[in-house]
C-alpha cells in the first residue's frame, strides 16, 4: 500500500475515533482560572489524541495584534525565525531566542500517535528547523523600533533560556547550560561556549529549558519539562525532569529545587516576597475541562503532583502504578490559568508604566491543542494584590487568530523593558511585539 494511502486512513480511523471522543461537560472558560478551578471528572481521550490546533497562517500587511482599551501594540522587530524567549540586558538591550526544538525530538513518541502529533504540531508552525541562534536588539533612540538586529550568539543547540551573572551570559540549551563571556555594549560573542553542567535531553518532548538567576547571582534556576504526558514512557526517562533544578554556577553543583511541575516554563521573583514563581503547561487528553495551567510561587523542596495527580492530590488514574504516598505530599497550586491554554510566559510588573496593568503578571498564552474550542491565543494579565494573586484574568493582548480561527501568531515569553514597555515574543508571526501606555492628549 502506498505511504500516502496508508496515512489516509490512518488519520480517517483518528478522525471517526475523535468524532466519538467524550470531551467532559461544557463550562465555561472562566471555571478554569483563579485559586479554585471547577475539576470536572476526567474523560480521557484513549488511544488517539484529541487535536483541534489552529493552523498558522502568519501576519498578513499592516495586520496585528489587538491591545486592550489604553494601550497600544507595534511591532518591535520583524522577520525573525520563531522566536521564542526574550532576555533584557543591563543596557536595555533585548536578547531573542530563535529557536525550535532539536533534531532528535520525537514529539507525541513514535508509531501512529507520533505521526500525527508531529503533523499538527507543523501545521501549527512547530516542529521547524531550529534557527540555533540569539539576536540582539538594540533600540538606541527609544521610539519603541528595534533599529539594530545583530546575530549575538549561534550555533547552539535550542536555546531557550538566558541570564547574565556578573560577566558570564549563561544560555540553557536543550541539552546543557553554557555561559560565555560579556561585556556591557556586546553586539556578538565570538568565544566558544564554556559547558557548566548537562541537562535531561534525549526524546525532549518537552524541550525548552527556562533560565533565571537568583537577584545576587548566587544560583540558578532551571526549569525542565517531562518526557510524556503522564510518564507512559516510564519515570526512569523522567530524571531531573517535571523539575526545577537549583545550579550553583561556580561548581556546577546542582539538585532538584521543587518537582512534579510538568513542564515549568516563564520564571521570575515575585517582588512583594522575594519568591520564585513559575507557569506551568499540565498535562493533556483528559478533556475539555482538565486540566488547568497554573501559576505558582514554588516552594524549596515542594512536589506539585505530577505524574501521579493534579491540582493537589486529585490522583490521575492514567498513571500506573498509582504512588499514594507521593500523592499526599502534593501541594495545591497557587492559581489555575485555564485548560490547555498553554501558559508559558510569566513576568511580574509593579509600575503603573502600562496604565491599570500594574502591580501583577503578565502571563503569555501559546494557546491550545487538546480543547474545543479553543482557548489561549492571547497574552493576560492577574492581578496581585500583597504578593498573591486576586481576582480574574484580564486581557492584554489579542487577536492572534483571525476570524477563520487561524493563527496569526503565537505568544509565548514576555518581559518588561527598561522604558516600561511589554514585550511579547510571537514565534508564528516572527515578531517581537511592543505594547505601551497610549499617551492621552492635553485638553
Amino acid at each position: 500500500m502506498a505511504a500516502n494511502v496508508r496515512w489516509k486512513i490512518l488519520f480517517t480511523l483518528a478522525a471517526i475515533s475523535l468524532a466519538a471522543c467524550d470531551r467532559g461537560p461544557e463550562l465555561p472558560e472562566s471555571a478554569g482560572y483563579g485559586p479554585n478551578p471547577t475539576l470536572p471528572e476526567p474523560h480521557p481521550t484513549g488511544a488517539f489524541p484529541y487535536v483541534n490546533i489552529a493552523h498558522a497562517v502568519g501576519w498578513r500587511g499592516v495586520e496585528k495584534p489587538i491591545p486592550a482599551e489604553g494601550l497600544g501594540v507595534d511591532a518591535f522587530v520583524t522577520g525573525l525565525d520563531h522566536p521564542r524567549w526574550l532576555y533584557e540586558l543591563p543596557n536595555g538591550d533585548i536578547l531573542v531566542a530563535e529557536t525550535d526544538a532539536p533534531k532528535s525530538e520525537e514529539g507525541g513518541g513514535g508509531g501512529i500517535r507520533g505521526f500525527i502529533m508531529r503533523f499538527y504540531m507543523h501545521q501549527a508552525g512547530a516542529d521547524t528547523p531550529s534557527a540555533n541562534r540569539i539576536t540582539l536588539l538594540r533600540d538606541a533612540d527609544g521610539d519603541g523600533v528595534a533599529e539594530m538586529k545583530e546575530t549575538f550568539l549561534e550555533n547552539l543547540n535550542s536555546p531557550f533560556g538566558m541570564a547574565l551573572v556578573g560577566d558570564q551570559l549563561y544560555v540553557a540549551n536543550a541539552d546543557s547550560l553554557v555561559r560565555f563571556p560579556y561585556k556591557e555594549g556586546d553586539t556578538r560573542i565570538e568565544a566558544p561556549p564554556e559547558k557548566l553542567v548537562d541537562l535531561p535531553s534525549g526524546r525532549n518532548l518537552h524541550w525548552t529549558k527556562s533560565l533565571v538567576a537568583d537577584p545576587v547571582g548566587s544560583r540558578l534556576y532551571v526549569g525542565v519539562g517531562s518526557n510524556s504526558n503522564v510518564a507512559e514512557h516510564g519515570m526512569d526517562e523522567e530524571h531531573n525532569r517535571a523539575d526545577i533544578l537549583e545550579i550553583n554556577p561556580v561548581t556546577g553543583d546542582m539538585r532538584v529545587f521543587a518537582s512534579g511541575l510538568r513542564n515549568p516554563v516563564g520564571m521570575d521573583w515575585n517582588p512583594a516576597t522575594g519568591d520564585l514563581w513559575v507557569a506551568v503547561n499540565e498535562r493533556d487528553e483528559l478533556g475539555d475541562n482538565l486540566v488547568p495551567d497554573y501559576m505558582t510561587g514554588v516552594r524549596e523542596g515542594a512536589f506539585y503532583g505530577w505524574p501521579y495527580s493534579y491540582f493537589g492530590q486529585n490522583v490521575d488514574e492514567r498513571v500506573q502504578p498509582e504512588n499514594p504516598e507521593l500523592v499526599q505530599q502534593a501541594i495545591k497550586p497557587d492559581y489555575a490559568l485555564g485548560s490547555h491554554t498553554a501558559s508559558l510566559g510569566l513576568t511580574f510588573i509593579t509600575d503603573a508604566a502600562l496604565g491599570p496593568f500594574q502591580n501583577g503578571v503578565f502571563i503569555g498564552q501559546h494557546g491550545s491543542w487538546n480543547r474545543n474550542p479553543r482557548v489561549g491565543y492571547r497574552v493576560i494579565f492577574v492581578q496581585f494584590e500583597k504578593g498573591a494573586p486576586v481576582g480574574g484574568p484580564k486581557e492584554v493582548l489579542t487577536g492572534f487568530l483571525n476570524e477563520r480561527g487561524e493563527a496569526q501568531g503565537r505568544p509565548v515569553g514576555v518581559i518588561i523593558d527598561k522604558r516600561g514597555g511589554l514585550l511579547v515574543a510571537d514565534d508564528v508571526g516572527g515578531v517581537v511585539w511592543r505594547v505601551s501606555a497610549v499617551k492621552q492628549a492635553a485638553n
